[in-house]
């Protein structure tokens, strides 16, 4: 068995490195600052900087940072030091003067017998110029890293398009990772590999890891641990319970991680199952609709499902994340676009630029929808194939309000009461009662509704100001000649707005 606990977490690595932390040995390096190690070891790593002279400093740390102080309440080093480590920070930092000419011997002794690095800060060195320094150290770690993501992101890309592209795209990760990447096959058995060999252990633990990956909807679709005196990590590719990636070295950068996804996307999208007579009778359905079949007609020709359609928007930027996604959720039946509006909706894209990405997918009955870091999902209610343009407006509503009330995931609900009412009767009172109000007024007022009044939430869902919230809000009420604080008239209206 490996050693250590196995971590899962529900998606490939993120496509941006971290910040890599600065070893405290290159900033006792610096000469400017004139820093001496008086206690513990001097390999510690620091991911930042922080100032106190609480007495008790524990509530204020996060962990990892160098603790700068001069002494002003140090009453009792050997406490003081002890919830320092506790907390969990790398190192302490003790300015001398204006409180202490030297040290205290008392904080030098509780150092070293805790392990805590304790540095002298001279009186000439302001605090300010070891946190510049640690910042500037940091900000060139990160420029490197990202520099060493970005040619192994275009090596990965290259070795994607060799002949072979799946032992490519291994060598490639192996190199970069300098350990090795294993192609694992659902029964476990390695179909391909790259790179150094491993110990057994470390090989049995690689398959262990792999064997908890998406056996399940919504289960993990990475895994970690540790084994044969390496870091190991397994990630399922495409929707899961399909293949998976290993990957076994001595260390683990934060750039890995990065790098490690996207050979994760890549291999997903190498990998998926070839096109087959359910592809083709799909295809056969569209080109029937676009010669001007009626869309019952062609949806004849479709899996009776039942389907669900999602409405995604947000990844994480790179040129696979809708990819990602699809393959994720378990389908291939995907459309990537400006705007996630509903089929037959004038729907645009607010704002142009660098926008989160927005998806729209087409789920199989053995497909589930599962919330996915980095993006806000929308789904409808399971529809046969006759009702998906329904199933459609469904989903962007479900979008919408998943938006609005930060969530990763929201599922269109039936409705209740409502559900009681004659369609066409409700649909001819709501005609009526919404006359006076544009589109835009009424989805404003619609938004406005489903988030219990909130100007604030309204503004985000809407990606408008507040006041213009407030302001269409009122125009509402005028057109109206309603009292909107009035629950009768709120729910009145709501149903109207949710009218088909």
């Amino acid at each position: 068995m490996y050693e250590g606990s196995m971590t899962t977490s529900p998606a490939p690595p993120a496509s941006t490195p971290p910040a890599p932390p600065v070893p405290l040995a290159a900033l006792l390096a610096r000469r400017d600052l004139g820093l001496r190690l008086l206690a513990g070891p001097g390999d510690a790593s620091l991911h930042w900087v922080h100032t106190s002279e609480m007495a008790d400093p524990y509530p204020y740390l996060l962990g990892g940072e160098l603790l700068m102080t001069a002494g002003v309440q140090l009453a009792d080093p050997a406490r003081y030091v002890e919830r320092v480590v506790e907390a969990g920070a790398a190192a302490l930092a003790f300015g001398v003067t204006p409180v202490y000419d030297t040290v205290p011997a008392e904080l030098v002794e509780a150092c070293a017998l805790r392990g805590l690095p304790l540095l002298e800060v001279p009186p000439r060195t302001p605090f300010t110029a070891v946190a510049r320094a640690v910042w500037r150290l940091m900000s060139e770690a990160r420029l490197h890293e990202l520099r060493r993501v970005t040619e192994a992101q275009r090596s990965l890309a290259t070795a994607a398009a060799r002949p072979a592209p799946v032992p490519a795209v291994l060598g490639a990760l192996a190199a970069r990772l300098g350990g090795r990447a294993v192609l694992l096959a659902p029964d476990g058995t390695e179909s391909a590999a790259a790179g150094r060999e491993v110990p057994a252990e470390a090989s049995r633990a690689l398959r262990e890891l792999a064997g908890v990956l998406g056996r399940r909807p919504g289960g993990p679709a990475s895994a970690g641990g540790e084994g044969g005196g390496l870091r190991l990590a397994a990630y399922a590719l495409g929707g899961g319970g399909g293949p998976a990636l290993g990957v076994a070295a001595e260390r683990r950068d934060p750039g890995d991680h990065t790098i490690t996804g996207v050979a994760v996307v890549l291999l997903s999208l190498l990998t998926a199952p070839h096109r087959g007579a359910d592809a083709a009778v799909r295809d056969a359905a569209l080109v029937r609709l676009l010669l001007g079949a009626s869309p019952a007609e062609a949806a004849a020709a479709l899996d009776p499902g039942p389907w669900t359609v999602v409405h995604a928007r947000g990844g994480d930027g790179t040129p696979f994340a809708a990819a990602d996604l699809a393959a994720s959720l378990g389908t291939t039946l995907m459309a990537s676009g400006t705007g996630a509006e509903p089929l037959g909706e004038a729907g645009a894209a607010r704002g142009s630029g660098a926008a989160p990405a927005s998806v729209r997918l087409l789920l199989p009955p053995s497909s589930s929808v599962t919330a996915r870091p980095g993006w806000f999902l929308g789904a409808s209610a399971p529809a046969g194939a006759a009702d998906l343009p329904a199933a459609d407006a469904q989903a962007a509503r479900a979008l919408r309000r998943a938006e609005a009330t930060r969530s990763a995931l929201v599922r269109h609900r039936p409705s209740g009461l409502a559900s009681l009412v004659d369609p066409d009767e409700a649909a001819a009172h709501a005609r009526t009662l919404l006359a006076p109000l544009n589109e835009p007024l009424r989805e404003t007022l619609r938004a406005w509704l489903s988030l219990h009044g909130s100007w604030d939430r309204t503004a985000v869902a809407l990606d408008v100001h507040r006041n213009t919230v407030r302001q269409r809000i009122t125009r509402c009420a005028t057109l109206l000649d309603r009292d909107l604080d009035d629950p009768d008239v709120r729910m009145e209206l709501w149903f109207a707005l949710r009218a088909p």
